[in-house]
Order: C-alpha cells, then sequence, then structure tokens
C-alpha cells in the first residue's frame, strides 16, 4: 500500500519537509492514515512572514470579499462532513456518528463568521468637548498564533480560524502533532477558497519546535491555545515577553450535581452523556458526578445498569456510542488513574478494563467509582478519558460548596426541578458555563464559551464574544469644522 505524503502550506503553497511522521489510528493500530510533514523552526517562521506579508492587503479587504470565502470553506466542510467526519474518526478514535457532527459544526462556525463580517459595526458619540466628534472602531489585530488540541482537531481550529480570517487577521495554524489530518484536510480546503497567498498558514510538527517558535515570535501579534495547563502557562510567559495578546483554554474538572428532586432518568442520561461521549476526552466532560445523599444509591445502581448497555468497540462502525482513546500515552494516563483511584480507597463499581477489540486499538470500558471524596487526586486532576467519580453531598449547599472546591471553573451542570435551586447555582456555580437538566458537555457555536480559575485566560471564545480577542479598538477624534 502506497502511503500519501501531505506538506505543510505555507505562502500559499504545498511546502516538502525533510522529515515525515506516519499517522496511526488510535482505533486500528494498523490503520495508516498518511505521512504527515514534521516540520520545525525554519517553516514556522517562513510561515510567520508570509502571514505578516499578507496582512495589510487582507486586513484592509473588503467584508463581502471576506464573507465569501468563508461561505465556500464552511459550504464545503458541510457538503463532505460525512467523508471528512471518517477521516477524523480514523485517527482521534471517537466514533464516526461524533466525526460527522463535528466536521458540520465546523462548517457551521465558517458560515457564522462569513455573515459576522458584516455586522462590524463602529460606535460614534460626542466628545466632551463642544464640537469634537468620538469615533470607536475595531481593526484587525495581526498575525495570530493558533495552537489547537487533538481532542477536537478539526473544530477548534474551525473556531479560531474562522473569527480571524473573519475580523482580518492572517493566522499560523499548528495542530496537536497526533492529528495532523484533520488539520491538512482543513488548510486543504482553505487554499482552493479563494483566500490571497499568506493569509493562511499550516505548520505540522512538534510543540517544542513549531509551538515554541510562534509564541516567542516577536513577529505573532497574538495567539490562541487549547491545550493543557502546563503548556498553557509557558506560552503564556513567552507570549507576554513580547506583550502580545494570549487567549488559553486549559483543563477543567467539571462537576454534575444531582439534587434529592431530580428525575433520576435525567441524571444518569446526563451523566453518561456528560462523562463518556467522545470517550470522556472533551474539557467539558462531568468527570465528578455529585449526588445528594437522599438518591445516592439509586442513583449508582440505575447509571451501573444504563453503563452496561454502552457499545464500546470500533469507531468506524455504525451504532456505536464509544470508541477508543486517542493514543497511547492517553490510554496508559489513564489506567494510570483508575490505579490510583483504587489506592486511594474509590470503590470500582463498573468498567476499570482494558477491551480487546478488534481491530486492535487503545480501548478501555467506561468506568465509574463511588464512596469517592472531593480532596482525592482523581477529583482533584483532569483524566481525560472515560472515568467518572460519585461524590456524596449532605443537602445542596454541600454540593455546591464541592462543585466550587476546583482549581478549575469551565463547565458544571445541575439536575434538580427546584427553580430556586437552579436560579440559585447558576448565579453561584463558579464556572464559565453552566448546565441545568443537561449534560456538561455540549455547547452551541454563537455564543461565548470560557472558563474561570485555571480553565480559562484572556476573553470568551466564539459568538460576537471572539471580536474581543482578534480584533484591536481604535478610538477617533475629529473636529469637523
Amino acid at each position: 500500500m502506497t502511503i500519501i505524503k501531505h506538506e505543510n502550506y505555507i505562502d500559499g503553497k504545498w511546502v516538502a519537509s525533510e522529515t515525515y511522521t506516519d499517522n496511526i489510528s488510535p482505533s486500528d493500530l494498523n490503520d495508516i492514515i498518511g505521512s504527515y510533514a514534521r516540520g520545525g523552526v525554519r517553516e514556522t517562521e517562513l510561515a510567520i512572514a508570509a502571514a505578516n506579508t499578507a496582512f495589510a492587503g487582507w486586513s484592509n479587504s473588503a467584508p463581502e470579499e471576506r464573507k465569501a470565502v468563508l461561505d465556500k470553506i464552511g459550504a464545503e466542510l458541510i457538503e463532505r462532513s460525512a467523508e471528512l467526519g471518517e477521516l477524523l474518526a480514523r485517527e482521534e478514535g471517537k466514533t464516526i456518528a461524533e466525526g460527522v457532527g463535528e466536521v458540520y459544526r465546523s462548517g457551521q462556525f465558517f458560515q457564522y463568521y462569513a455573515a459576522e463580517t458584516l455586522r462590524q459595526m463602529g460606535e460614534v458619540t460626542d466628545s466632551v468637548r463642544p464640537g469634537v466628534d468620538v469615533e470607536a472602531r475595531r481593526e484587525a489585530l495581526g498575525v495570530i498564533g493558533i495552537v489547537t488540541p487533538w481532542n477536537f482537531p478539526m473544530a477548534v481550529a474551525a473556531w479560531k480560524v474562522a473569527p480571524a480570517l473573519a475580523y482580518g487577521n492572517t493566522v499560523v495554524l499548528k495542530p496537536a502533532e497526533i492529528v495532523p489530518a484533520s488539520a491538512w484536510a482543513l488548510a486543504e480546503i482553505i487554499s482552493r477558497s479563494g483566500l490571497p497567498e499568506g493569509v493562511f498558514n499550516l505548520v505540522m510538527g512538534p510543540g517544542r519546535e513549531v509551538g515554541e517558535a510562534i509564541s516567542t515570535s516577536k513577529d505573532v501579534d497574538a495567539v490562541t491555545f487549547t491545550g493543557s495547563v502546563p503548556v498553557g502557562r509557558r506560552i503564556a510567559k513567552n507570549v507576554i515577553e513580547n506583550m502580545g495578546k494570549i487567549q488559553l483554554e486549559m483543563g477543567s474538572k467539571n462537576a454534575l450535581v444531582v439534587l434529592n428532586d431530580a428525575n433520576l432518568d435525567t441524571a444518569v442520561q446526563c451523566a453518561i452523556a456528560g462523562a463518556f461521549s467522545g470517550t470522556g476526552q472533551k474539557c467539558t466532560a462531568s468527570s465528578r458526578l455529585i449526588v445528594e445523599e437522599g438518591v445516592y444509591d439509586d442513583f449508582i445502581d440505575l447509571m451501573v445498569k444504563e453503563m452496561k448497555k454502552l457499545k464500546v468497540g470500533n469507531p468506524m462502525e455504525e451504532g456505536m456510542q464509544i470508541g477508543s482513546l486517542a493514543s497511547e500515552s492517553q490510554f496508559n494516563d489513564v489506567l494510570g488513574y483508575i490505579e490510583l483511584a483504587k489506592s486511594e480507597g474509590a470503590v470500582l463499581v463498573a468498567g476499570g478494563d482494558t477491551l480487546d477489540i478488534q481491530p486492535k486499538g487503545y480501548y478501555l470500558a467506561p468506568t465509574l467509582f463511588k464512596d469517592t471524596s472531593n480532596d482525592m487526586k482523581v477529583n482533584r486532576e483532569e483524566i481525560f478519558g472515560p472515568v467518572a467519580c460519585v461524590i456524596k453531598a449532605r443537602d445542596y449547599d454541600h454540593a455546591l460548596e464541592m462543585a466550587n472546591d476546583s482549581e478549575f471553573g469551565l463547565t458544571a451542570g445541575i439536575i434538580t426541578e427546584s427553580l430556586a435551586r437552579s436560579a440559585h447555582f447558576k448565579r453561584h456555580a463558579k464556572s464559565g458555563c453552566v448546565m441545568v437538566n443537561l449534560p456538561t458537555a455540549g455547547t452551541d457555536y454563537h455564543v461565548p464559551f470560557g472558563g474561570r480559575k485555571n480553565s480559562s485566560y484572556g476573553s470568551r471564545e466564539q459568538g460576537t464574544y471572539a471580536a474581543e480577542f482578534y480584533t484591536v479598538v481604535k478610538t477617533n477624534y475629529s473636529k469637523p469644522y
């Protein structure tokens, strides 16, 4: 079988690399998706230079030109969502249904920001000084470095690239090293969209070379990053040295609170969807299930019953609900946390086993622990796998206290029939997103997304709030007479 080489995209051209890396599916270790360029500092510097050169023209382009380009990209993503969703599922391990949905949503991001190009309105007001007019307007920021994670290889790239281009910026995209295929497919579509040379650039390669070169460059005006806390902190330190703008989406340890008055069928379905969809590899996953003591035992019994029905297996097969983990290292990390939970005294009630599924891949049974406490490491650190821990709460106040007792604050959820409790929780949960009678995982593309504490840093992503990061405000004064 011939393995196709995929090159980096720099200054409107496909650029060969000295070395390439085989992209192997985590759900079928015999499936080599392709060979992808392994860029380094040289390629990154060329991409940054190209983006700088292209900025003047693109930032002054007509809004309708930007709209046409973004619409075209979005339409092709939606049209090819079945094909590209299969590619995404192969390289990341999520089910084909989730892969198709992710690509389709990626197209929606581009179409949403295509419309936003025509909604960029300024403000005009009178000065406190008679006869002076004041105009406030947003302008493109410059070259945006975009560093994306492996868990949503298409969607996260889309929700960063689309607004960057819509507001007139130029881009250097660096995807996670283990999922280059989705980013390359997006770049290939962008390469045929009519975008001027140098406006969008793709450099695949290791973070210690490509990511480091982006974050330390004086010619990069802003960096938006989604990934781990340690890497986010390093990027922030690098970018601030050059007084660049930073946007970070990092770790989480999301809580789903279940009260005594909850509909337990709803609670369990929300817990399963939140904790195990995407093989638990979502930053919005509910890995802490905080359950009021009156329904604690019944909730666990129903969870175990429903978990046994989950279909785990080859994500390319229709009907599968959970695929493989994304890599061997992630697989081993999650197994380590399962052993840690046992050593801390947590009681395993479901899963915890590796699964011998053919074709061979990194498969793990969805796992549930009970009798855990909020101070256990497994309830403090992000596991990023199909593992959830149940914590008993004395009452609502105790549940809220534990939900907020975390260094993270991305999403939080509550299952209750009480309007008073849900209203209080929405007001007092220390997280960026709150869900009532819904899974913690699952957000919309037209509203702001982000967290608090160590989960996020900088302005919000998505919706109209994206303008806060991708533009700079200029205030103009004039005296017309």
